[in-house]
This record gives structure tokens, C-alpha cells and sequence, in this order.
């Protein structure tokens, strides 16, 4: 299918061909007829990404704090390495979609195939999209007037939150699509609007709309002008849906406000404000976010759990439907806005006109009918590298890989070519990350098919890089089809996934279960095991990961979905505290902060003690409550009168050693690419499992008790 990407690097767009995703639980699979440039949005994305790395820099003061502490703590080349991938990566553009509902997800009522819907989905041919960002078109609504209601629905959600009632006086700065749109619907609830922008043919939209007009361009003033509209006493509500880095629109809505009047930014502006013009009228000031209530709640949006309407009347699906049914009635008129048509074939030349043309607004891209379904439904496409990898001899490993996210994409996937392995296949849910990891790394093929890399007699190995909750099953998948397995830990979630892995991998004995424990494996922590192999008696050793904190809501912090933080990463550290000691584990606990004071705050920030068969005893502190600048990850080793202390996977040093005092690297490594190698090697040459198996088990089993509070 064409799909409509962009470079975050140079600002370039481009049609690309990309495997076309599956139907998912809880969601919609749409042919789309057609789709809306979001002139504010995606302009403000080409822009960016056309500037240079001080442009990119000054826009995102944040993102540099970040880069800065990483450097610090990782040093300069990972830096360097992470922010041109994060650059390189394409992104999906558009989120203003119609179409025809082609297959129906599990679990979804409501919908059927072959119904009409607007969605949030990206300018792509197929889509699959959520059901609670879904709504049925009405029968009378044209699939163009259609592709405005998600942009409509943002205008909406910010006159909700103004609140205004029959009769207010209300204010839009700023006349583009989402202005003009607000325009409309605020005159549909009886208001008298006065509209606030700088071009004459926008300022004539609104007036045809029934809004009175003040042309900033021209020098007129709009605070004057919003008294006089207002009758002497300003104006009840004020909605910026400008796009600006000045604070002025703020600071002039406040001035023309009456007393205790409302102001709620829609669009982007400069926020220095002055109190004394809030404080004095008591004004209220709010943002408003996107479509409505919903929005940035994965629980709304990916789990499908609508909230209840007798408490929240006005969802951003329900907020899709209000936006129909006003067009639907006639009320609001979308026609005048549409500015140029284009087929999705030409779309970068669509997106172009939003830097070349300022007059352009409402930009409709065109899909072929879906009548040649087997084009839309192919759901694996050859590729052509960007470049030709470098030559490397070809090992025995044939290689699918399930999940093209970051670390994959950055880390595993180019190890494995390295390691000489040959790149079938990349797969990925949405495909285009899959596309563009494939083809920086010389894959044959990308595609949304997981389960044709277990079935296909082309493979022999399979690379499991998804979230946490899929890694079960797929390793069980891969097992049973006769494949190697590399599985980027956690290996599974529950004592139970385990235990049925434990049987079917102790059943093939010929085939390789690793997973990608892969600290044991760096160059510091070589020359630890080095050192530490002489050591007569036990060891003390103590792991402190300064993790930092993530959202509650993220991903990995779902039980269900990541596991929850300490089964997700802090298996890592104790893998390697078992390698250290090297010696089974035979006692475990743990002592997790601030449970007692909230029983459902995550298990991220906690003391893990192991006791070894040989006598030794591990700490690993697993904080997510410190500071950046400090190193990530420090592991200390003290034994027979000795200390090893690695900070960062960069720098170790030693006291009391013959021979040894430190080892540094100008480039942190912690190990990726020499677990790939020996077990790519392991493959090829049959030897045994870089990790045995008994350990991978023992790691594993062990993470998880600790994180369900087992001893």
C-alpha cells in the first residue's frame, strides 16, 4: 500500500510502499477514500525538519537537557549515534481519515465491513485504527466533508472547555482550518463570533460564516475592535487557534476579555504572560487538548474502555460524532475551505504547497476505490537497500526478525548483519518501521505477518524484539516450528509462560533459546569474569541502576503488557549478578519503596537481595527515584581483599589487583553485538548456547517471583 512518510532530518516527504497492516484486537481495518492535510500540524513538521541541528535544537530546548545528560552519563558517540537514529527514523503523517471498514477486530461491536467512518488514521491506504477514534459517517456527509471532522473536533473540544452559552460574545485569533471550522460551530450555538487574522481571503471565509473581522495585517487593533464588538464591557471567551512563538495573542485576549472572562489556547503560542492583566478581571486560562476527554489515555484509546457517558458527556469519539451531525444538518460547511485536490500518488507535492503556498488551506488527498483488494491486503513487500551494506561473509543463521522498534533497529538488527547472518525478514504491526530497518540493513523482504516467519522453511532463526506480552507466545511459535530463537528479555511474564517454555525448549535440545542478556557479554564485564575466576571464596557484589523514573501510564509499567519494570529490565541485572557469582541462586527478596503509603505506585524503585549456592550475596538497587547526571549503571565487586567498580559500562577500575587498575572505552558497550556473535556462531558452528539454558531459566524464573513478591 502507499503510505505518506517524513525525514525528521531533512524535512523530505515521500510516497513509500509499505506492507499493509492486519486487523488487531479492538480495532478497524479501513480503506481510506480520502484524507486531510492538517496545514498547521504537518507544516509545522516539514519545517522542522528542513532546519539545521541548531534550528532543531532551539525549537526543543528539553530535548537537549536530555542529550546533555545522556552525554554525560553515556558518553558522546552513543549520544551522537542515538540522536541520528531517533532523526532518521520516518514518521507517519496525517490524522484525518475516511474510508470503508474493510475487517473488523475482535472484540469491537457497533461496527460492521463496509461501513463509513472518519478516523485519526495516517494518509495511508489502509489503516488501522482504534475503535474509540472511530465514527460512522452519516449518509448524507461527502467522504471530503468527512476528512474535516477530526480537525473540527479539536475546534470543538476547545468551545467546550470555553463553555460559552446563546448570546456570548466570543473571539477566534487565528483564521486557518481549525479557526474557520470554530467559527461555524460557535455561530451554530448562537454566539456572536469576531474572527482575528492577518490574511484578507481567510478574514473573508469568516465573515461568510457571519463573523465580524479584524485584520492585524492591515494595522487595525484588535482589542479596540473586541471592546466595540462586545458593547463597551469585552468579550466573554477568547480561542487562540493560532500558530506562533509570540506571546502577544495571549496577552491581547486577555486585555479584550471582560471580567472573569475565559481564555483557552487551542493552537500553539509564546506563554509570558503578565499577571496583573489575569489577575485584576480573574481570568481562567486553559489548554486544551486535542480531539476531547480520551486523548493520551491508552486505556481510552488502545484498550477500547469508553467512559461512561453520564460522567463524561463529550469523548473525542462522541466529539467526532457531534462534528457529522452538525455537517450532516448543514451547519457547518466544510466545501469553501477545500483550497486543492490531490491523488495520494502526489501527495509530496501536496504537502510542498504548505511551504510554498500560505494561501493553501484545506488540502484533500484522493485514494483509488478498493475494488483491487489483493494490492491493499499484501501484507510483505520486497526491498531495495538505501545503500549496500557492507560485505560480510554469510553465516548459517537465516533471520526473521518480529519488532522493529528502537533498540531493535539501533542495536539488534544490525548486529546480527554484522555477525554475518542474513535478514529475511522485518516485521512490524504498523510496517514502516520495518521498511525502513529492512532497508538500512539489506533485508530481503518487510512485512506485518508474523506468523509466516514461523512457517516459512526460508528461516531458521527468529529475533523476537516486541512488547513484553507477546514474547510467550512468540517464542513458543518459533520453537514449535523448528527455529532458534534470540529473545530480547524478558524471555515471558508469568511462571506459567515459563514453565511451558521450559518443556518445549528441554524437548529440543538441537535448537538455540537465548535471550538477550546481553551485559554478561561486555568487554568490562569479560575482564571482570577474567579477574574474578582465580578469586577463591565467596563475593559480595552490588549493582546500582540508576534507571529514572517513567510514566506510570507507559507501557512497561502495564503488568499485563511490560511486565512491570523490575520482571522488563531489572532481570538484566540480575542475570548478571549470576554471572558474576557463578554460582546458582539459592535465596531471593526484596524491599520496594513506598509501597506501604501507596499500594498501586509501580514496582520501580527497589532493593533486590540473592543469595549464592557458593556463599556469595548480591544487592542490586534498582532506583528510579535519582538524578541523570549520575551514572546509569555502576556495578562493584568485592572479593578476597580486592574491589572492581564499573561505571557505565565505560570505565572500569580495580584496587588490590596485580596487574590491573583500570580499563576505559572511548564508546560505551555493554555487550549487544558480542551476544550476537556467539550465538549466531553458535549456530553456525553447533555449539552450545552462549547462556545455558539452566540460567536463562533460573534468571528468569527468579525476576518474576521478585516482582509478584515470592522469596
Amino acid at each position: 500500500m502507499k503510505q505518506v512518510l517524513q525525514s525528521l532530518k531533512d524535512g523530505k516527504t515521500e510516497v513509500a510502499d509499505i506492507p499493509s497492516p492486519a486487523a488487531r484486537p479492538g480495532h478497524l481495518l479501513i480503506h481510506t477514500t480520502r484524507s486531510l492535510v492538517s496545514a498547521g500540524t504537518e507544516r509545522m513538521l516539514i519545517e522542522f525538519g528542513k532546519g539545521n541541528m541548531l534550528s532543531k535544537a532551539r525549537q526543543q530546548p528539553d530535548k537537549v537537557r536530555e542529550v546533555l545528560d545522556k552525554m554525560r552519563s553515556d558518553g558522546v558517540g552513543a549520544t551522537i549515534e542515538a540522536v541520528r537514529s531517533k532523526l532518521d527514523q520516518p514518521i507517519p503523517l496525517g490524522y484525518c481519515n475516511v474510508g470503508h471498514v474493510a475487517e473488523v477486530g475482535a472484540g469491537i461491536k457497533g461496527f460492521a465491513s463496509g461501513d463509513r467512518v472518519v478516523s485519526n488514521g495516517n494518509h495511508a491506504e489502509v489503516v488501522c485504527v482504534p475503535k474509540n477514534l472511530c465514527a460512522k459517517v452519516p449518509d448524507t456527509v461527502s467522504d471530503e466533508s468527512a476528512s474535516f471532522t477530526v480537525l473540527a473536533s479539536i475546534g470543538l473540544q476547545g468551545i467546550r472547555l470555553a463553555n460559552p452559552t446563546l448570546g456570548e460574545c466570543a473571539v477566534v485569533t487565528g483564521l486557518g482550518l481549525i479557526g474557520l471550522l470554530t467559527v461555524q460551530m460557535l455561530r451554530a450555538q448562537g454566539c456572536r463570533v469576531m474572527g482575528i487574522d492577518l490574511d484578507p481571503d481567510r478574514l473573508a471565509l469568516a465573515r461568510k460564516f457571519g463573523a465580524a473581522t479584524v485584520n492585524i495585517g492591515a494595522g487595525e487593533d484588535p482589542v479596540s475592535a473586541a471592546l466595540k464588538f462586545s458593547r463597551g464591557v469585552g468579550v466573554d471567551a477568547v480561542l487562540i487557534t493560532a500558530s506562533t512563538q509570540s506571546s502577544e495573542p495571549v496577552s491581547q485576549a486577555a486585555k479584550m476579555c471582560r471580567k472573569r472572562g475565559r481564555i483557552v489556547l487551542v493552537g500553539v503560542t509564546g506563554l509570558e504572560l503578565s499577571r496583573a492583566d489575569f489577575y485584576e478581571k480573574e481570568l481562567t486560562f486553559q489548554v486544551s487538548c486535542s480531539y476531547g476527554p480520551g486523548r493520551y489515555d491508552s486505556v481510552y484509546e488502545e484498550g477500547g474502555n469508553d467512559y461512561p457517558i453520564g460522567f463524561v458527556r463529550w469523548t473525542e469519539q462522541r466529539n467526532f460524532e457531534a462534528v457529522l451531525d452538525m455537517m450532516a444538518s448543514g451547519r457547518l460547511d466544510v466545501e469553501p475551505l477545500i483550497t486543492h485536490r490531490f491523488p495520494i500518488d502526489r501527495a509530496d507535492e501536496a504537502l510542498g504547497l504548505l511551504t510554498e503556498d500560505r494561501s493553501a488551506m484545506g488540502i484533500v488527498l484522493e485514494y483509488a476505490p478498493d475494488s483491487n483488494s489483493e494490492a491493499l491486503s499484501r501484507r510483505h513487500i520486497p526491498l531495495q537497500p538505501i545503500s549496500s551494506p557492507p560485505a560480510i561473509a554469510k553465516a548459517k543463521a537465516t533471520v526473521g526478525f518480529l519488532g522493529a522498534g528502537n533498540y531493535a533497529r539501533r542495536t539488534l538488527i544490525p548486529a546480527f548483519r554484522q555477525a554475518g547472518a542474513d535478514i529475511a525478514t522485518v516485521v512490524s504491526a504498523g510496517g514502516i518501521s520495518a521498511v525502513h530497518a529492512g532497508r538500512r540493513n539489506g533485508a530481503a523482504e518487510a512485512s506485518t505477518d508474523e506468523n509466516a516467519c514461523f512457517e516459512s522453511s526460508n528461516l531458521d532463526t527468529i529475533v523476537i524484539a516486541t512488547r513484553h506480552n507477546a514474547h510467550a507466545r512468540q517464542v513458543l511459535a518459533a520453537l514449535r516450528n523448528g527455529k532458534h530463537v534470540y529473545c530480547e528479555k524478558p524471555l515471558c511474564l508469568t511462571l506459567e509462560e515459563l514453565d511451558e517454555i521450559e518443556a518445549e525448549a528441554r524437548a529440543r535440545p538441537e535448537q538455540l533459546l537465548m535471550v538477550g542478556f546481553n551485559r554478561r557479554f561486555a568487554p568490562h564485564v569479560v575482564r571482570m569474569k577474567e579477574l574474578l575466576s582465580p578469586v577463591q571464596g565467596p563475593k559480595s557484589i552490588v549493582i546500582t541502576v540508576n534507571a529514572g523514573a517513567i510514566q506510570a501510564d507507559h507501557w512497561t509499567q502495564d503488568p499485563k503488557v511490560g511486565g512491570g519494570r523490575l520482571i522488563g529490565e531489572a532481570c538484566h541485572f540480575i542475570d548478571l549478578a549470576r554471572h558474576l557469582a557463578d554460582a546458582p541462586i539459592t535465596q531471593h527478596a526484596i524491599l520496594d519503596m513506598g509501597r506501604a503509603e501507596n499500594a498501586d505506585a509501580p514496582k520501580d524503585t527497589a532493593s533486590i537481595n540473592l543469595g549464592f549456592a557458593d556463599g556469595s550475596v548480591a544487592t542490586v538497587h534498582y532506583l528510579a527515584n535519582g538524578h541523570k547526571s549520575f551514572p546509569k549503571e555502576r556495578i562493584e565487586v568485592f572479593a578476597a581483599g580486592r574491589v572492581l567498580q564499573l561505571d557505565n559500562f565505560r570505565s572500569l577500575r580495580g584496587w588490590g589487583w596485580p596487574g590491573f587498575k583500570k580499563m576505559n572505552l572511548w564508546k560505551q558497550d555493554k555487550g549487544a553485538g558480542a551476544a550476537v556473535r556467539e550465538f549466531v556462531n553458535a549456530i553456525q558452528n553447533g555449539g552450545k548456547p552462549p547462556i545455558a539454558l539452566d540460567e536463562v531459566l533460573e534468571s528468569s524464573r527468579v525476576s518474576i517471583e521478585l516482582a509478584n513478591g515470592s522469596t
